[in-house]
């Protein structure tokens, strides 16, 4: 199923992401443009598969007989992009963006429960 590998996917870059929050310094000038362009690189691509995950999301848990809730998909792709661009620029708090992470991991980890619900009934 493609919403459960795009959500794997996703939960892979949210590890990769807190590993760079945790183990780098914030950027000396925020302002810079080689670490803009950096960034940029680096981000596009998560940020093209969050948005085709929230239209398969959404989807999927519009079927209601499922435990994450529309509003849920959408707050955790909007979680998603925060924490792409607050792991580069580290600009919050550790104990705000670990609640961001552990948000998103809640959701995603729901949605793949479901997800492997829904292949066993379907067998």
């Amino acid at each position: 199923m493609e919403l459960q590998n795009k959500t794997i996917e996703l939960t892979k870059h949210l590890d990769k992401l807190k590993s760079h929050y945790l183990n780098n310094d914030k950027p000396e000038n925020k302002k810079d443009r080689d670490l803009f362009t950096f960034i940029k690189q680096q981000t596009t691509p998560v940020y093209h598969l969050i948005q085709e995950w929230e239209v398969e999301a959404t989807s999927f848990v519009k079927q209601r007989d499922v435990s994450v809730h529309p509003q849920q998909v959408v707050s955790t792709s909007e979680n998603m992009e925060l924490l792409l661009m607050h792991s580069y620029y580290i600009d919050v708090k550790k104990k705000r963006y670990m609640e961001l992470n552990h948000s998103v991991l809640y959701v995603f980890d729901l949605l793949l429960n479901d997800i492997n619900a829904k292949l066993e009934n379907s067998n």
